[in-house]
């Protein structure tokens, strides 16, 4: 038997390479990098211990899966799933109305940075497939299943494991596998099979407007670059508005208020976003939000606008901006 000391040098050298596909694993099971990545450091310690143990029969990366597998699927037993407020009810009537923030106990679904998915597949024409399952729609509507089923429908459509490989992972059946991927398959909206953008100049424009519109405190301008069915959410508030109309209504005082803001651009879940800093001009502007965007061809057509700024501590962005 190899030395315990050999043993974990061989572990931390070998292991390594795979703990950023497992937190990109377990943000999609869990809606959250804070919980993956306390997953993810808990699947190690307990793969480090039992590493004497590991005879080999499996690729290392295999037996890590496994073991994390469980862990994730014990993890959402454990939490409340993650929504975003259009998960919870339906849209404002009143856009005039003074907006509902929601319980201290209600954890939002967190956005992720692309480094969470970027390197952990070499194959270009691949990252472009998984980068719509890590969208947060994808990610929202994973959350409306139950834990099995999420496991399933990621080992086999994002991972793209086989059907024998996944019931080695969860010790069941190839059968009992296939039913559960048809059931999630089921359960999943039928929009988020495909994301169809516009083109990379249009979107350079839409996303050029949308900043301009919030540097101008231009109301009217952001209005015009959405589409006319357009969503803003606002986590932690579960108010959201749908229609054009209805977000212009909404904001125009807001906008107003906040006056002309700082953006700095970044990207989230393989999504144009945009960090917002606000308040008065002449001095440091703090960190106000963080949009998370959706685009199509008639314009933005969803904004999940997070207010509450720890949920961008995974994003390398100031604390405020001039």
């Amino acid at each position: 038997m190899r030395a315990n000391t050999e043993d974990n040098q061989d572990f931390a050298r070998l292991a390594e390479p795979f703990r950023r596909e497992l937190i990109a694993y377990g943000y999609r099971m869990l809606g959250s990098v804070d919980d993956a990545e306390e997953i993810v450091q808990d699947v190690y310690l307990e793969a480090w211990r039992a590493y004497d143990r590991f005879d080999g029969r499996s690729s290392l990366r295999t037996w890590l899966y496994r073991i994390a597998t469980r862990a994730f699927i014990k993890g959402v037993e454990r939490r409340n799933r993650r929504p975003l407020p259009s998960d919870l009810s339906a849209p404002a009537m009143d856009a005039s109305a003074a907006v509902r923030v929601g319980t201290a106990e209600l954890a939002w679904l967190q956005p992720a940075p692309d480094s969470v998915l970027t390197g952990t597949v070499g194959d270009p024409a691949a990252v472009v497939a998984r980068r719509n399952t890590i969208r947060l729609a994808f990610i929202a509507a994973l959350q409306r299943l139950a834990p099995r089923q999420r496991a399933v429908l990621i080992s086999r459509d994002v991972l793209g494991l086989s059907a024998s490989e996944v019931g080695a992972l969860l010790d069941v059946s190839v059968a009992a596998v296939n039913s559960a991927l048809q059931r999630a398959r089921a359960r999943m909206p039928a929009e988020h099979d495909r994301v169809i953008e516009p083109s990379e100049s249009r979107q350079r424009a839409l996303l050029d407007r949308y900043v301009a519109a919030f540097e101008n405190a231009d109301v009217s301008a952001l209005i015009a670059v959405l589409s006319e069915d357009a969503s803003f959410e606002m986590p932690p508030f579960l108010t959201w508005f749908h229609g054009r109309d209805a977000i212009g209504t909404f904001l125009g005082a807001r906008m107003q208020e906040l006056g002309k803001a700082s953006v700095i651009r970044t990207s989230a879940n393989g999504q144009p976003a945009i960090a917002l800093y606000a308040g008065p001009s002449g001095g440091q502007r703090p960190l106000h939000s963080l949009h998370v965007l959706t685009l199509a061809a008639q314009g933005i057509s969803r904004v999940v606008a997070f207010q509450d700024i720890a949920a961008a501590r995974h994003f390398d962005l100031p604390a405020s901006s001039s």
